[in-house]
């Protein structure tokens, strides 16, 4: 194995202006009574629409413009958009009202230029949002393109977790990130199930994933899963069980087949017995 740690860049032509641009946003939701809709709307507007940003009221009822123009400006506003979660008959109202228009603005700027794959403004934008989002949210949060949730207040996250792209965390029933976390891309992390019988009947799980672990490239873990210390899901796996710390789980359904090489003495195999550390 060759240690390939990521490289040091030099700051772009425009990371001055993207600074400026993100002190604006850190400042504005420092203020308990900004008014979020408004302020998603404003921003979206002058990233996508600057031509009406002065004037985005006046924009939308000007029958002279396409309706498609003025359908396209509304939705700039969260208050004239309906997210999925608005559906779910256990959504706490008040709470998603607030992180409503945080989610939208996140969602949108995923999808303009701007946004896109601009690495560094993205994830320091993302920074910048997230602790204003979950119920709790640590150091050096790290999300990239694309990354949904459900209600997005019911996560708790510690240090140094990172969140690549493309991936869905549901936290209907509540989803407990710990430090120092990799979710790779296409990953799914359920906090919910319906009954086989009847789609309605829904149960919420709090799913945990502990310090160190890993979700890789497009597996999965289903409501009320605990991924223990320093445990691993494999790609393509599905995790519908507790996954036992420093074991690395694979399959459908997932099922463990080695202990890291850092695990403890007191790690176990598949078949319960103790195991030293591996030697490589």
């Amino acid at each position: 194995m060759v240690l390939l740690p990521l490289r040091a860049l030099a700051p772009n032509a425009s990371a001055a202006l993207a600074a400026e641009w993100l002190d604006g946003i850190r400042h504005s939701l420092a203020d308990s009574a900004l008014d979020r809709a408004k302020f998603c709307r404003t921003l979206l507007c002058e990233m996508a629409y600057p031509e009406y940003a002065g004037h985005w009221e006046t924009a939308i009822a000007d029958p002279k413009l396409a309706a498609g123009t003025r359908l396209a400006l509304a939705s700039l506003d969260p208050r004239h958009v309906t997210l999925e979660p608005e559906y779910y008959a256990d959504c706490d109202h008040e709470k998603f009202a607030r992180v409503k228009p945080l989610l939208w603005l996140w969602y949108s700027f995923d999808r303009l230029p701007v946004g896109g794959q601009n690495v560094e403004a993205g994830v320091q934008f993302r920074r910048l949002l997230a602790p204003h989002i979950f119920r709790k949210c640590g150091e050096r949060f790290k999300a990239f393109q694309h990354v949904e949730f459900s209600y997005g207040y019911n996560i708790e996250c510690g240090d140094d977790v990172v969140v690549h792209r493309h991936v869905l965390l549901d936290d209907r029933g509540g989803i407990l990130i710990g430090n120092k976390v990799s979710i790779s891309d296409y990953a799914n992390i359920y906090s919910h199930t319906h009954s086989i019988v009847d789609q309605a009947d829904v149960t919420n799980a709090n799913t945990i994933l502990e310090d160190g672990v890993r979700i890789t490239y497009h597996a999965t873990v289903l409501a009320g899963v605990r991924v223990g210390t320093q445990g691993m899901v494999g790609a393509v796996a599905v995790a519908t069980k507790d996954v036992r710390p420093y074991h690395v789980n694979v399959g459908i359904p997932a099922k463990s087949v080695r202990v890291k090489p850092n695990a403890p003495p007191d790690a176990h195999d598949r078949t319960g017995r103790a195991v030293e550390p591996r030697k490589e």
